[in-house]
């Protein structure tokens, strides 16, 4: 069984009904859905790749090789217990947005993730559209909600998250990264072309998600759970520890303004299935971030009802 893998150049030629409904599936079966001939330049990714693993060599992997997960497995490894490292993760990781200070050694990387930064975030928009048009709202609803609904352009966070899972000596004892859904909203993915390990929870049962030559990987986050009244679920998904490869990782997240309201749009409220039996609550998107921080490797339902309603 693979993730299914859609040709996004066709979204506006003779068979844009087609891709609309593979795109719905997508959502509403899958919670992830691979990109091909998405409009991002092949040229732009393929430096993208470069600078980023040129980022981790020169700026990024002597710090992993003294971080706690290495010191700890060491540790592990030396006792034979067969235990193994339940809260930590096999990653090194940084974040990128509009006003935090990024890696400064590696030439060209500044430039190169600005302008993909900024095609991704136009890719975003064009899959916000597509899901407002399946789900039968208006044009631009998730995004205007995702901005606060006050007509802003840009209160939402638009941020990429670049990580490496470097080789693991031991990787039955740790995870790459622990299993979780998304917090936030539309999350797009450049992942590594030839290095496996990202899984996604399906009817009980872990897929791989297949490595594809610059695809973008597409996943729906908790938030677009609940705009959807449950229509559209946030899917655990994991990153296995791999003994060989350095798996690049390039995840940008268009999430909500912390200062958002997020609930089930009224067009929706009462068609969908509920969570647990419960209606999604209507909550100020910085209130569940509080929570997720706190439980984000914890069972998803409790979150939404752990949230201050408003």
């Amino acid at each position: 069984m693979a993730i299914p893998v859609i040709d996004f150049s066709k979204l506006n030629g003779e068979e844009r009904s087609k891709i609309m409904a593979q795109i719905a599936n997508g959502c509403e079966e899958w919670g992830f859905f691979q990109l091909v001939n998405h409009g991002i330049p092949e040229e732009l990714l393929e430096k993208v790749k470069k600078v980023c693993s040129e980022c981790y060599d020169l700026e990024r992997e002597e710090g992993f090789k003294n971080s706690m997960p290495v010191k700890m497995l060491n540790d592990l490894a030396e006792k034979k217990s067969g235990e193994k490292l339940e809260n930590v993760d096999w990653e090194d990781v940084f974040l990128l947005t509009d006003d935090n200070e990024w890696p400064s050694k590696t030439p060209g990387f500044k430039e190169t993730m600005s302008e993909y930064r900024s095609e991704l975030k136009k890719l975003a928009n064009k899959v916000m559209e597509v899901m407002d048009e399946n789900l039968g709202l208006p044009k631009g609803y998730i995004k205007k909600a995702f901005n606060g609904g006050d007509g802003e352009d840009d209160a939402a966070f638009f941020g990429t998250k670049v990580s490496h899972y470097p080789p693991c000596p031991h990787p039955e004892t740790v995870n790459g990264l622990r299993a979780h859904t998304d917090a936030g909203g539309v999350v797009l993915l450049f992942q590594d072309d030839a290095v496996g390990g990202l899984q996604i929870l399906k009817d009980g049962e872990w897929i791989d998600v297949q490595p594809l030559h610059n695809s973008i990987v597409i996943n729906t986050g908790d938030q677009i759970e609940v705009l959807s009244n449950g229509r559209y679920k946030s899917v655990w998904h994991r990153v296995l520890a791999t003994p060989d490869g350095n798996r690049r990782s390039i995840a940008s997240f268009y999430n909500p303004s912390l200062k958002a309201t997020i609930a089930p749009a009224a067009e929706l409220a009462e068609k969908e299935t509920h969570v647990a039996g419960r209606g999604y609550p209507r909550f100020v998107f910085g209130d569940y971030m509080s929570v997720y921080a706190e439980q984000k490797f914890l069972p998803k339902e409790p979150r939404f009802y752990s949230v201050k309603a408003v």
